[in-house]
């Protein structure tokens, strides 16, 4: 239970990084740390104790087994942040070389 509290804590951390800065790189930060704390708290929602390994072995015992479906969603759902961090630091880029700045509030303020 405690290691669900956690997730929440991480995923607090990173909300408050995007609500507070105004420094667009630190918001993107914020929010590969909200998911990352998702896909923490996805993978052990799978997690049973003491269960083993989805594995074809071939023994017709009957096993306790952890449940794959939340680790194929948080790889899946990786490639898909991964992609979209991606875009995000180059939007940030590309503001950065027309306004010369990060700040949200002096982008607002040159939008003429």
């Amino acid at each position: 239970m405690i290691v669900y509290s956690l997730c929440f804590v991480l995923f607090m951390v990173g909300l408050y990084g995007v609500v507070t800065r105004r420094n667009m790189i630190k918001i993107v930060i914020g929010l590969a740390i909200m998911e990352i704390s998702i896909f923490m708290f996805l993978v052990l929602i799978g997690y049973i104790q003491g269960a083993e390994a989805p594995i074809i072995t071939g023994h017709e015992t009957a096993v306790q087994f952890v449940d794959p479906l939340p680790q194929a969603m948080v790889l899946t759902a990786i490639v898909i942040g991964l992609a979209t961090n991606a875009m995000l630091l180059a939007i940030a880029i590309r503001i950065y070389k027309n306004y010369g700045t990060f700040d949200i509030r002096k982008v607002n303020e040159l939008k003429g």
